[in-house]
C-alpha cells in the first residue's frame, strides 16, 4: 500500500507509529530512507503541558506527542511547524521524552522568527505539527570511557545521548561549554548522569576558563584515552573537537544541524559532504564520522540565507516591541 494523497496530512490515531511502516512502500524513484518511520501528529495532540524560560534566550517545552513519545531513541528528532499556513519547518532534536506520559521534551534557542514566535506558545496552547521520530538513532553500545560534549544549546541533544551510553555501561565523562554562565543548561542532570563533569565557559564565569577543546585534549592525552567521542554544538566547535581527537585516532561522532526544510530526504536542502560523498543530515545522520565531514563546505551552505535570517529577526524584535508598546497604550 502506498500513501494516499493526503499522505501525511491525515491524522493516524488508532495504530502504534511501528504500524505506519505498512503504509509506505518503497518507491523507484525515491531512496529508500524516504520511507522510513515517520508520524504527524496534529494540534489536538501536541498540547503544551510545560514552558520553561531556562535563560534569555533558551526555552524548554513538554508537549504531548506519545506516539512519538514511544518510539524515540537517542540522536533522532523532529520536525516543527508552529502552525499549518505559512510557518517555518524547524528541526528540533528532541531532548527527552517519557513514554508513560506521552511526552517529548524539545529545548531551543530563539535565534529567529520561527523560534522566536515558538517561544511565545504558553502551557495550553498546541504545536500545529510535529513530524517525527526522524534520523538514524545513536549507536549506542559498551565501548569503555565516552566523553560526551555539549556546546551551548548541543547539551540538550546530547542529555538522551549521554543517559543511553551511562545505561550501556560506560565510563561517562562529559565537558559542557557556554559562553558564559548564564547560557549554561541541565547542569544537574549532566551532573546526576556523569561519572565526571567538566564545565568551562568563554570568560570564565563559571567553572574553567576554557573552551572545550583543551579539556578535551587533556583527556585525549591520557592513558588509556577515550573509547569514544561525541560532540554536539556549533558548527565550528563540531570541526575543532574533531580535529582534536583527530591525532589520537579517537572516534569522534558529530551531529549535524544544517539547513533542512522537509526531514526526510526529498528536499536535499540538508546535504552535506562526508567522506567525499554526499549525504543527507535528515536520513543519513544526523550524526557522522566528524574526521569525515567537511566542516568548511557545511559552514559555507549554512550561511546563504544569513542575510535574510538576520532581517527576518530584526524585523520579529521590532514587532514584539510595537505589540509591547501597543499593550501599555
Amino acid at each position: 500500500m502506498r500513501l494516499n494523497k493526503k499522505g501525511t496530512g491525515d491524522i493516524y490515531r488508532n495504530f502504534r507509529c511501528r504500524d505506519a511502516v505498512r503504509l509506505c512502500e518503497p518507491h523507484p524513484g525515491y531512496p529508500l530512507a524516504t520511507f522510513q518511520l515517520f508520524l504527524v501528529i496534529y494540534s489536538i495532540m501536541n498540547k503544551i503541558i510545560e514552558r520553561v524560560r531556562l535563560s534569555d534566550e533558551v526555552y524548554k517545552i513538554v508537549v504531548e506527542a506519545p506516539l512519538i513519545a514511544e518510539e524515540r531513541k537517542p540522536g533522532q528528532f523532529v520536525i516543527v511547524q508552529r502552525d499549518a499556513e505559512f510557518a517555518e519547518r524547524i528541526p528540533l532534536t528532541i531532548a527527552d521524552a517519557d513514554a508513560k506520559k506521552g511526552t517529548i521534551t524539545m529545548i531551543f534557542q530563539t535565534v529567529g522568527s520561527s523560534t522566536h514566535k515558538l517561544a511565545l506558545l504558553n502551557v495550553g496552547d498546541s504545536i500545529q505539527n510535529i513530524l517525527g521520530p526522524l534520523g538514524r538513532p545513536t549507536h549506542i553500545e559498551k565501548v569503555g570511557t565516552v566523553v560526551c560534549v555539549g556546546g551551548g544549546i548541543g547539551v540538550a541533544p546530547m542529555y538522551p545521548i549521554a543517559q543511553g551510553m551511562k545505561e550501556a555501561g560506560n565510563r561517562l565523562i562529559i565537558i559542557m561549554g557556554a559562553r558564559n554562565k548564564s547560557l549554561l543548561i541541565m547542569e544537574d542532570q549532566m551532573r546526576a548522569i556523569a561519572d565526571e563533569l567538566i564545565v568551562v565557559t568563554d570568560d570564565g564565569s563559571y567553572g574553567r576558563k576554557a573552551l572545550v577543546t583543551e579539556p578535551l585534549k587533556e583527556l585525549c592525552e591520557k592513558d588509556p584515552k577515550p573509547a569514544q567521542v561525541v560532540v554536539i554544538g556549533p558548527p565550528i566547535m563540531m570541526k575543532f573537537c574533531a580535529e582534536t581527537t583527530r591525532p589520537f585516532a579517537v572516534p569522534t561522532l558529530v551531529s549535524l544541524n544544517t539547513i533542512m526544510i522537509d526531514g526526510t530526504g526529498m528536499c536535499g536542502g540538508c546535504r552535506v559532504t562526508v567522506g567525499g560523498k554526499t549525504k543527507f543530515v535528515c536520513v543519513d545522520g544526523p550524526e557522522f564520522d566528524g574526521h569525515q565531514v567537511d566542516f568548511s563546505n557545511m559552514l559555507l551552505r549554512m550561511s546563504s540565507y544569513k542575510d535574510v535570517e538576520t532581517a527576518a529577526h530584526e524585523k520579529c524584535h521590532l514587532e514584539m516591541e510595537a505589540e509591547k508598546l501597543e499593550g501599555r497604550s
